[in-house]
């Protein structure tokens, strides 16, 4: 993509309403804009790495064995009402009444409506287990939004559902997403601890949620020091098999976000306790028959007895994840992508766009690494040397190739690494070659 025609108006200086640095960054960088108090337009640059995060969220669901489909936003309240849960969710849920008097919902959450597929379609125990998700947009009214895209109103959410006929059979399925969120995490470049959590309006009596950590996070985390030594993506995962001792080498170790840590009751000494800042990024619950009870979701076993079937719900905000990328990954000049979400694998700059010799250099660069399978941004415009660099820090992406006429002259580009700010003068082709690799 050639910048001169990319939709992406950065801003030079930090925008006053934005508290945190993911706000501040995204919007500077051109990835979004507000709409209204939480809710956001995600503009070209933003909405790429948010697909990218989805991407990899959809292939390691899809790994562990699930399903995936597509639920609606709004949903009938008499679902709600069922479960129990319509009068007791809160101001949080937006309530719609249509033009029939229908009192409608944006769902904050699709429990009772998965259930009532499950149960409309489901009748013998021999269909389970079943594992199914969607990706899909969510409202939640927040009486505070802020933050940006962390604590908006609207967001994208990866949720998905376990039906099983017992306890056990819900365990593995809790495991599956427990072990699928680990190496959906370490894929993104993210190190996430699963902690002991409250089940909150979801119920149930098991919950973990991930929580990744970043200097500006949103609560304190206390975990014990080796659980951030282990190496949490493993490509050869078998699905199918026990992996309870994944399972139990992960919640072994103390780890408790704030409300849940007891300094009294803690088994790590107060020398050799981690104390940090903390973002949840995703959150598993198993709740037994909190929801198959209540809406009649059952199944005929062998014998020719029904069972309420066993549920759980696994959720990953696939927006917030943008934000809490940038706020573990970052530095004074701006974002600093992992190569596995970023926009563009590279920059490529111009130093001198209007220099024929240069400008037909870097058209021929550009369509190389477009060749050679790069997903490139271009800066082909006729801003100064200073303000491309800036520009290119700005958005992070994971190297920058730099070409001007002195160095074109010279047979060199220069290749930077944005992470490390490493800079070394090489061939073209020896640039190639390295992004390739």
């Amino acid at each position: 993509m050639r910048l001169s025609r990319y939709f992406m108006p950065t801003l030079k200086d930090n925008p006053s309403e934005a508290e945190i640095v993911s706000h501040r960054l995204m919007l500077r960088a051109g990835m979004v804009r507000q709409s209204s108090a939480g809710i956001y337009s995600w503009l070209p640059l933003g909405y790429k790495v948010m697909r990218k995060i989805e991407q990899i969220v959809r292939e390691e669901q899809d790994a562990a064995g699930c399903q995936e489909m597509l639920m609606p936003t709004i949903q009938p309240a008499d679902l709600w009402r069922e479960s129990g849960r319509y009068d007791d969710y809160g101001q949080e849920m937006l309530r719609i009444t249509d033009r029939r008097e229908r009192d409608m919902l944006y769902g904050p959450t699709n429990e009772e409506q998965i259930t009532q597929i499950f149960r409309d379609s489901v009748r013998s125990y021999r269909e389970l287990p079943k594992l199914l998700y969607h990706i899909q947009w969510k409202f939640r009214d927040e009486v505070r939004p802020r933050f940006g895209v962390m604590r908006g109103r609207e967001f994208l959410m990866k949720d998905s559902y376990s039906f099983d006929v017992d306890k056990d059979g819900a365990r593995r399925s809790y495991n599956k997403m427990f072990v699928a969120y680990l190496r959906t995490f370490a894929r993104m470049g993210l190190q996430a601890i699963p902690m002991q959590a409250d089940t909150g309006p979801i119920g149930g009596d098991m919950s973990h949620e991930f929580i990744i950590l970043a200097d500006t996070g949103e609560s304190e985390v206390y975990c014990h020091p080796d659980l951030l030594t282990f190496d949490s993506f493993n490509a050869d995962v078998d699905f199918e098999g026990d992996l309870q001792p994944i399972v139990d080498k992960w919640t072994s170790l103390y780890a408790a976000a704030d409300e849940k840590h007891d300094p009294g009751n803690c088994p790590v000494p107060a020398d050799q306790l981690i104390t940090r800042r903390g973002i949840e990024v995703g959150h598993i619950f198993y709740f037994g028959d909190k929801y198959s009870k209540p809406m009649d979701a059952k199944v005929t076993m062998a014998d020719g007895s029904e069972v309420f079937v066993e549920m759980g719900s696994y959720g990953i905000g696939v927006s917030r994840l943008v934000g809490g990328i940038i706020e573990a990954s970052h530095d004074e000049n701006g974002i600093v992508w992992p190569a596995s979400v970023s926009p563009y694998d590279v920059g490529l700059i111009n130093l001198k766009a209007g220099d024929d010799a240069c400008a037909s250099a870097c058209d021929g660069f550009f369509s190389q690494m477009k060749a050679a399978g790069l997903d490139v941004l271009y800066d082909d415009t006729d801003e100064r040397a200073g303000a491309k660099f800036a520009n290119m820090d700005l958005i992070g992406l994971p190297w920058q190739l730099i070409a001007g006429p002195r160095g074109l002259k010279n047979g060199v580009v220069e290749l930077k690494n944005r992470a490390s700010g490493e800079r070394e003068e090489l061939s073209f082709e020896s640039a190639l070659s390295k992004l390739t690799a």
